[in-house]
């Protein structure tokens, strides 16, 4: 480091979340919206796991990864949500080094957690749908458990890497990340130490993530499609497409979500528009999956409506 730099060097204790910009109008709707979401996602989620609990007729594998998913969610978006609801109203813009790192190495590792877990759902769907006299001995409570812990221990332990790099880094200058939680670009771009290792672990772990999981869940759903489009019969091909509508439609726009944060206009707009994938990402995404799963799967409706005769 020279001279400069080292003098420029500063023992960095907390960061300012700038989070967003706007008219206070503005930033009140956007905290009503949100707060909203966030509720309702997290109120969703628990209905959907206290639902698959307490009926039998959902005790199966397809349900086992659910659960896991809905569970994911609800931490998910609170790794980000309450935090970005401070900021908004301007209250507790501040966040210590350590909450900083926390912070995103939750996001990021529930993140990489859900990209496997989809593909493991496309998986156990491609299993049911082509091998359905097998399904059930193929895909037993010991393999789905096996599958699921699987998911949450690789995306954990894969983003303790970045983790731990970007921990080593120092910073100069202000403190000011513009963004409404701590990412990984955030502390690249505060860094005045050499962020290439940051970086490039970012890079390896992004295409491991991303590409593997898609390249499963796409090539599980080709055979899906295509075993689906062989059968005779058009109510047997509507009865076996709605066994996997609902992660379909999951899958799209999470990955939809993805795609957009690698397809940027310009610099210029890059960080609003991050933003706002973010906010897709990581609020409304969350939010709509219950919606989802709820309204595109006869089986949970079913199962909803007998609760709610029941009580």
């Amino acid at each position: 480091m020279t001279k400069e730099g080292a003098e420029n060097e500063t023992i960095v204790t907390e960061f300012t979340l700038h989070g967003f910009s706007g008219p206070c109008y503005l930033k009140v709707f956007l905290f009503i919206i949100f707060l909203i979401m966030y509720t309702l996602t997290v109120l969703g989620n628990v209905a959907i796991i206290i639902l698959v609990i307490t009926n039998q007729r959902l005790h199966t594998p397809m349900y086992f990864f659910l659960c896991n998913f809905s569970f994911l969610e609800i931490w998910y978006t609170t790794a980000s949500a309450p935090k970005a609801l401070a900021t908004i109203l301007g209250r507790s813009r501040t966040i210590s080094f350590i909450g900083c790192i926390l912070q995103m190495y939750f996001v990021f590792a529930l993140g990489c957690t859900e990209y496997f877990l989809l593909s493991v759902m496309a998986y156990d769907r491609y299993l049911a749908i082509c091998y359905p006299l097998h399904y059930t001995t193929i895909m037993n409570f010991h393999l789905s458990s096996k599958l699921a812990a699987g998911c949450w221990l690789s995306g954990f332990i894969i983003i303790s890497i970045p983790a731990f790099l970007i921990s080593r880094l120092t910073f100069c200058g202000p403190s000011v990340i513009n963004h409404f939680y701590c990412n990984i670009d955030s502390w690249i771009v505060l860094a005045c130490s050499s962020t290439f290792d940051v970086e490039m672990a970012a890079f390896v772990i992004s295409i491991f993530v991303i590409v593997g999981p898609c390249v499963i869940t796409l090539l599980s759903y080709v055979y899906i499609i295509s075993t689906i489009l062989h059968i005779p019969s058009a109510k047997g091909q509507q009865k076996a497409f709605s066994t996997c509508s609902s992660h379909l439609a999951v899958v799209i726009i999470w990955y939809g979500s993805t795609i957009f944060l690698f397809v940027k206009p310009s610099k210029r707009t890059s960080l609003e528009m991050t933003k706002i994938v973010n906010i897709l990402s990581t609020i409304v995404t969350p939010f709509l999956n219950p919606f989802i799963y709820t309204f595109r799967n006869k089986e949970v409706k079913e199962a909803f409506t007998r609760s709610l005769h029941w009580h």
